[in-house]
């Protein structure tokens, strides 16, 4: 996205990408006018980090476009990707100074910013922020509770199987369409990050895509490509209930 075409976003909420998902979707007219005097974009490269655990966060944010990952590192240097951040996704907690989380952008990233404080004390006056963002949190609470069960319990064809869903109901949501037959969207991830996310080698990544693959049950096209010829068939293969067990 160029820097012309945030430009142009920053003066046009109503024609913004995410506007139906983002923690501003049940704002009027009003509170979007309020919303704007706080906001303002800022854009990263793949691989630049947007903040780092423990330093002092000035901003929230919503994912405009592109992807980000959440990590911990440990005291020995380990680290673990432990979330993603999808467009629509916030950014931040309001409230708390320091991030909490390594914040790195996968893809070339966009997100629409505001003020901390002055998010804070738009919560407090405008109901419409304050629920859509409540829904959000507890929206991520559901999702890391099935990202537990993803880790702990599926097998590796499951866990690429779910990650793939996932995926595919954002997009699908994106574009307001339903997650139903075929679908199509490109996978923010590459391998190794995929492997990374989901505590597998990539040697075993590499074969349960290519097993799925074998199998029908997806299409490559290109090394970031994916068509899901039907999607119901791909979440028989995710170990989750009938309607897969995700969130949109």
């Amino acid at each position: 996205m160029s820097h012309q075409d945030l430009q142009l976003m920053s003066h046009d909420c109503g024609g913004c990408p995410i506007r139906h998902r983002a923690v501003c979707a049940r704002c009027d007219a009003d509170e979007l006018s309020r919303l704007e005097t706080i906001k303002y974009y800022r854009s990263y490269q793949a691989g630049q980090t947007v903040v780092w655990s423990g330093d002092r966060m000035d901003f929230v944010a919503s994912v405009v476009s592109g992807i980000a990952t959440l990590t911990q590192t440990m005291e020995d240097g380990r680290r673990q990707m432990v979330g993603l951040l999808l467009p629509s996704d916030f950014v931040g907690r309001p409230g708390r100074a320091q991030a909490a989380y390594d914040v790195t952008a996968t893809t070339d990233l966009v997100m629409c910013c505001f003020r901390k404080r002055p998010f804070e004390e738009l919560m407090s006056t405008t109901p419409h922020v304050a629920q859509r963002l409540l829904e959000m949190t507890l929206d991520e609470l559901d999702a890391a509770r099935e990202w537990m069960l993803l880790l702990g319990r599926k097998t590796a064809r499951e866990k690429i199987a779910s990650l793939l869903a996932i995926i595919a109901r954002r997009d699908a949501s994106l574009k307001l369409r339903s997650a139903k037959g075929a679908l199509a969207f490109d996978l923010p991830l590459t391998r190794e990050e995929m492997a990374d996310y989901l505590g597998l080698t990539l040697e075993t990544v590499s074969r349960q895509v290519s097993a799925l693959k074998r199998d029908g049950l997806i299409q490559l096209e290109g090394k970031r490509h994916v068509v899901v010829p039907d999607f119901d068939a791909l979440l028989e293969h995710t170990g989750d209930d009938s309607d897969g067990g995700f969130l949109n």
